[in-house]
């Protein structure tokens, strides 16, 4: 048997061009082909790159926040969770500009057991029409007791929240689950939610947050002023909010009470209880 030492520098050459073609032959067959990336999976999506190629979103009426969301606002076909100091921080009014414009375009948005009652004057203020509006609520046991028979009203609350998201008849829903939220109704609905052409959310306690959910979007929302709102992205699509944003807010006080408010709010803050101070005093919107 022949040595490589004993080979002619001919036939040497010609084995290591061999071997270096074979190589290079592996190597192209391992490495991704770059005709695969635009045709991922829409549920697929790479760290860096937040959304999801082609994924549709609807602009928040907000440039900074939009900045900050993947795809640059609010994503549809997908579940995004509100978590909240308490309600009333904000809430509505942060979602004002989309809801205003889903209305105008004569879309329904449903409202599945708010934790007030609607002020119409007050949302036709702020651009959202009120005959655009369809709020569903929980039915309540009958004294306290469950009917024989009956699903739990967080339970039939879910489904009924999980099938308007299925009919997407919607253009926007937006639903108070409640503290009773299981992990698998959680799923559902966010199953639910791929076949709805609109945003969906879910406005929930803050304590939430420290629970897994199947939402690609939660942010936690404080109040941080009269008509200001501290906001925080705590799960995209992407790398992390590096630190909060605060919003301005279209103002619901006359000036009058923006004054109080404020007054009220810097006289509690020496004794460290701004927060809970502006917090009981928030807008219903």
């Amino acid at each position: 048997m022949s040595s490589l030492a004993s080979l002619s520098p001919h036939l040497f050459e010609a084995a290591a061009q061999a071997a270096r073609s074979s190589c290079k032959a592996v190597l192209e067959r391992s490495a991704p082909h770059p005709a695969l990336h635009p045709v991922l999976h829409p549920a697929l999506w790479r760290a860096q790159g937040g959304a999801p190629a082609g994924a549709t979103v609807l602009p928040t009426g907000f440039a900074a926040l939009d900045a900050e969301l993947p795809g640059g606002g609010w994503p549809v076909r997908t579940l995004t969770e509100l978590l909240l100091a308490q309600p009333g921080v904000g809430e509505i009014r942060l979602l004002a500009p989309l809801l205003a414009g889903l209305a105008s375009a004569g879309r329904s948005v449903l409202l599945f057991a708010p934790p007030a009652e609607l002020n119409a004057v007050a949302l036709a203020e702020i651009g959202w029409a009120p005959a655009q509006c369809v709020v569903v609520q929980a039915v309540p046991a009958m004294n306290g007791r469950r009917v024989p028979g009956r699903k739990p009203p967080g339970a039939e609350l879910c489904w009924a929240i999980e099938q308007a998201l299925r009919s997407g008849q919607a253009g926007a829903v937006l639903a108070w689950p409640g503290a009773a939220l299981r992990p698998e109704a959680l799923r559902r609905l966010q199953l639910a939610a791929q076949s709805h052409e609109g945003p969906a959310f879910l406005l929930r306690a803050a304590a939430a947050g420290a629970q897994p959910s199947p939402a690609p979007l939660r942010l936690r929302l404080q109040p941080a002023g009269p008509d200001e709102l501290t906001l925080h992205i705590v799960k995209r699509r992407g790398p992390a909010m590096a630190e909060p944003l605060t919003l301005g807010l279209l103002p619901v006080l006359s000036e009058r009470a923006r004054l109080r408010a404020q007054a009220l709010q810097a006289e509690a803050a020496p004794a460290g209880h701004a927060h809970g101070a502006h917090s009981s005093r928030s807008s219903p919107l």
